[in-house]
């Protein structure tokens, strides 16, 4: 058995940090991506299509995206197509899932429990979908497969072992042990929820699909399983993302004036493309006026898609010393804050850089 599975799409995103240009067409690429998906669906001659969940956004979607996705898998028909709602694309009546016409080769899970489909006189596929947008309980507890054969689960879930090694604020939804896996009877379960892919001996998360956030490692994409009638799994990974995305980081210590740092952003940038996040570190002269606008895409890197810009790493490199003696409000604002007896060091430099930055008229404000 064959089966190509991917998860975490999340068509519709808001991507919060782009402008609104540069929002539209990732949100264009996340289309293209499951476009590559679904005809790689059909290079691979694979038994089925598996989505783990949050293919959409429910609170985003339009009827445009339920159109989209209806003549997506209608090209692949009579191809099984199998989706596991999960918590951001969730089933209920106000789903997209509930209001599109499918073709009979679609079949959405709409029960919290799971429910069978056979894809073989042997072979038996379990799904199951978030009802609701949180509080999903564990859906492997107290569940046992009824037949023989190879039985093998699709379901949007936390594996509470995967925590330390995925990002940053991730909430846990349908938590469960990889123990319970094998405990239930199944084979291998196929998941979505974890954006950092994960080959575990028991279960398998693909990643998203195409990058969401800065950040992100990992080889993520479509993962191909080919299941033997023992149950075992051999995985082959795709590559499927239509977007680019990198961070740089680029140390701009020692740069006196505002070109000098831009001829050092567009020499870093020159070999990328894409969507980038620069992260700019390093301390530089108390004259450099860091201002935004002038490290756009459109100044330093026209060449990309879009530009993200951080320079929160960066220091300015006052002479306090010298600054305590003026008889000036900059000198007194100086004498203040050394005498704070309830600032730590790093608060102590936070509040002098960014004083002693709007007292200059400065108002590149992150800089600390």
């Amino acid at each position: 058995m064959r089966l190509l599975l991917f998860s975490d799409l999340h068509l519709d995103s808001h991507f919060r940090w782009a402008g609104p240009d540069a929002a539209r067409l990732r949100r264009r690429n996340l289309r293209t991506t499951l476009t590559k998906i679904v005809r790689l669906a059909g290079e691979l001659e694979v038994d089925a299509l598996c989505c783990g969940g949050d293919l959409y956004e429910h609170e985003r979607f339009s009827p445009d995206t339920g159109e989209f996705l209806r003549a997506s898998f209608e090209a692949i028909a009579p191809l099984p197509v199998l989706i596991a709602p999960g918590n951001h694309d969730w089933y209920g009546p106000a789903s997209l899932y509930h209001q599109v016409s499918w073709l009979p080769n679609v079949r959405v899970f709409t029960e919290n429990r799971f429910t069978p489909v056979e894809l073989e006189s042997d072979f038996t596929l379990w799904g199951a979908a978030h009802r609701a947008p949180a509080n999903t309980p564990d859906l492997l507890k107290d569940f046992r497969v009824d037949r023989g054969g190879v039985n093998v689960a699709l379901f949007h879930g936390s594996e509470n072992g995967g925590f330390a090694w995925q990002e940053e604020g991730k909430v846990a939804h349908a938590p469960f042990s990889a123990e319970e896996v094998s405990r239930a009877g199944f084979s291998h379960a196929l998941l979505g929820h974890f954006h950092r892919p994960v080959d575990g001996p028991m279960h398998t998360y693909p990643g998203n699909a195409d990058p969401l956030e800065f950040g992100e490692d990992g080889e993520r994409g479509a993962v191909l399983l080919s299941v033997g009638d023992d149950g075992s799994v051999e995985r082959q990974h795709h590559n499927v993302a239509s977007s680019v995305v990198a961070d740089v980081r680029l140390d701009i210590s020692g740069t006196t004036h505002t070109g000098q740092a831009q001829g050092k952003v567009r020499e870093a940038l020159a070999s990328q493309s894409g969507f980038v996040r620069l992260t700019l570190t390093g301390e530089i002269s108390a004259d450099v006026d860091l201002d935004p606008a002038e490290f756009a895409s459109a100044v330093v890197a026209p060449h990309l898609d879009a530009l993200s810009t951080r320079v929160a790493k960066v220091r300015v490199a006052y002479d306090l010393e010298a600054l305590a003696q003026e008889a000036t409000v900059r000198g007194q604002f100086v004498r203040d804050v050394e005498a704070a007896s309830d600032l730590d060091d790093d608060e102590r430099r936070r509040v002098l850089t960014t004083g002693l930055r709007a007292l200059a008229g400065h108002d590149d404000l992150a800089v600390r």
